[in-house]
């Protein structure tokens, strides 16, 4: 990074940043792995050459993967949140995060492999949620509140009524 970008998000890993980084790179678009650097000198969770930080950047987002070591984990008070178009968009982004050894919670909510947590949300959702009508934007939330990934024609029946 010849000039570094006015707000970076830093994300802690435990020795396996570049993974994480070359996963996230694959699996969405305008992401991509940039420079990897290696420690100068050894440090408390890992030795000389070991790679501690690979900057990527995530579907836009500047980024740093830290290989921090164990001493922090992740948890849900982060979360990158995916605005998908269509079912096909929300399954392929869930379905590569949970397959890819992470894990489904609830309300579109999901953890990779590395613990970073995901909200795969559909635009539907978000405008039934919002619809202008309380009654059909709380059934919408209630139909949301029963589910793991997100199934917009459910969402779509319940803001109908």
């Amino acid at each position: 990074m010849t000039t570094p970008a006015m707000n970076t998000i830093c994300l802690w890993y435990n020795g396996n940043a570049q993974d994480a980084a070359q996963f996230y790179a694959d699996t969405f678009p305008n992401s991509f792995v940039g420079a990897v650097y290696r420690a100068p000198g050894n440090f408390p969770s890992g030795k000389e050459g070991d790679i501690l930080t690979v900057e990527f950047t995530l579907m836009g987002i500047p980024c740093i993967g830290l290989n921090g070591g164990p001493a922090f984990v992740h948890n849900e008070a982060f979360s990158f949140q995916v605005a998908t178009t269509d079912q096909a968009e929300t399954d392929r982004y869930w379905n590569a995060i949970v397959d890819n050894s992470g894990q489904e919670s609830e309300c579109g909510w999901c953890k990779d492999r590395w613990g970073v947590s995901w909200q795969i949300t559909p635009i539907a959702l978000i405008k039934a949620i919002t619809d202008p009508d309380p009654a059909a934007a709380k059934r919408a939330f209630d139909a949301m509140m029963l589910m793991k990934k997100i199934d917009i024609a459910a969402i779509e029946a319940a803001l109908r009524g």
